[in-house]
C-alpha cells in the first residue's frame, strides 16, 4: 500500500483529497494545526479506515513541526509516496502590501513556499530510494504568468515562487521516478470545498461559465489522477481547475 502525507487535511479541500486516497486503499497521514473538532469529526466519518489513517498536529510555518510530522508518519507507515501540500496560509482581510505586518508577510512566505522546501528536503531521499514519488503543490489562477493580485500580494508572491520551485523539482527529480505538479483551484468556497460534483450540478452558479461551482471532489479527482503510476509523463505542469471563471480579476479579491 502506498502512503499519502497531506497538509491541512482535516477539513475543506484537504479532507476531500484524503477521502479519495483512503477510498483507493492508501495509507493517509493528515496534518492539522489546531482544529480538534474537525479531526474528531473526520475520525468518526472515516472510522472504517482507522488502520489506514494517522492524524498529526503541527504548524506548517514551523520547520521543526514539519520534520517531526514526517518522522511520525514514517514510524507508522514506513514510506511516503505522495506529498500533498494542501495547506496555504492566507490573510483574509483585504489590504495592500504596504499595510502588511512583518509577521503576516513571513507567515505567507513560510507557510506557502518554505514549507514545501522543508517537506521536500525531508521526503526526497525516501522517494529517491523508492524510485517513486508524487509531489503536488497548490497555486492560483494565472500563477504561472506571475500576475499581480490586488489585496493578495504576499500570498500571490509566495505561490508564484512555488510555481518555479515545482517546475525545478520536476526537472531535477525526474530521473528518480519523482513527479511534481501544481493545481490551481478556482473559486471553491464554503461547503463546496467538501462537496461532490453531483451535488454542485444541482446548484446553478452564474459566476462560473461552466454553470456550476467547483468542488473538493474536482480537486481530489485531479490529484488522484496525477498520483497514478501511469501519470508519470505529466510533471512540471500547472493545471487550472476554474470552470472558466476569471477568479483573480472578476472578483477583485
Amino acid at each position: 500500500m502506498r502512503h499519502a502525507f497531506i497538509t491541512a487535511g482535516s477539513k475543506g479541500l484537504g479532507r476531500k483529497v484524503a477521502e479519495e486516497f483512503l477510498k483507493k486503499g492508501n495509507f493517509v497521514t493528515v496534518n492539522y494545526r489546531s482544529d480538534l473538532e474537525a479531526v474528531e469529526e473526520m475520525r468518526a466519518l472515516f472510522s472504517h479506515y482507522e488502520e489506514q489513517l494517522l492524524f498529526v498536529q503541527g504548524d506548517v510555518t514551523r520547520k521543526e513541526d514539519l520534520l517531526r510530522m514526517i518522522d511520525l508518519s514514517l514510524q507508522k507507515f514506513g514510506r511516503i509516496d505522495f506529498l500533498i501540500n494542501n495547506a496555504g496560509p492566507y490573510v483574509f482581510r483585504r489590504k495592500k502590501l504596504a499595510e502588511y505586518s512583518d509577521e503576516e508577510w513571513y507567515d505567507m512566505i513560510e507557510g506557502n513556499l518554505s514549507a514545501v522546501f522543508h517537506l521536500f528536503k525531508k521526503v526526497v531521499p525516501i522517494m529517491r530510494e523508492q524510485r517513486f514519488g508524487k509531489i503536488i503543490t497548490y497555486g492560483f489562477q494565472g500563477a504561472e504568468s506571475a500576475p499581480g493580485w490586488l489585496h493578495r500580494s504576499a500570498f500571490s508572491a509566495a505561490k508564484v515562487g512555488l510555481v518555479s520551485l515545482t517546475k525545478s523539482i520536476a526537472i531535477e527529480e525526474a530521473e528518480y521516478g519523482i513527479t511534481a505538479n501544481m493545481i490551481c483551484p478556482g473559486n471553491i468556497i464554503g461547503e463546496m470545498k467538501e462537496a461532490t460534483i453531483e451535488s454542485s450540478r444541482k446548484i446553478k452558479d452564474a459566476s462560473t461559465p461552466i454553470g456550476r461551482s467547483g468542488t473538493g471532489e474536482d480537486i481530489a479527482r485531479l490529484i488522484s489522477f496525477l498520483c497514478e503510476e501511469n501519470s508519470d509523463m505529466i510533471t512540471g505542469a500547472i493545471i487550472e481547475v476554474t470552470g472558466g471563471a476569471n477568479v483573480i480579476h472578476r472578483f477583485n479579491s
